[in-house]
């Protein structure tokens, strides 16, 4: 009795975990395709890679990673990272890129 009751609880948070992180995915996805727009620059794939705890602020968190990549003339490709602190943007990585000349 008890032991089930165990089960459930466990199948709840593991179910509660999935569905926060597929939010935050969603979240992310989002931002990374909005700095795309603004930077003009074109959203080739997004991808999970990694979550961690680390010092930010003065504050010990947990912080994810997600990988994208991007072309900036259509011929190239670059990776680029942003970091997810919970459900709000912490800091985008992204790489000198090629710029056109009409973006100039």
């Amino acid at each position: 009795m008890i032991g089930d009751l165990f089960a459930i609880l466990g199948l709840a948070m593991f179910c509660f975990l999935f569905w926060q992180q597929r939010r935050q995915s969603e979240l992310a996805k989002a931002a990374i395709a909005r700095r795309c727009d603004r930077l003009d620059i074109q959203l080739l794939s997004v991808a999970f890679k990694k979550h961690s705890i680390g010092k930010f602020g003065g504050r010990l968190r947990w912080y994810t990673q997600y990988q994208f990549e991007f072309s900036a003339l259509g011929d190239d490709y670059y990776q680029a990272e942003l970091t997810m602190h919970g459900f709000r943007v912490g800091s985008f990585a992204i790489p000198p890129y090629r710029m056109s000349e009409s973006s100039l």
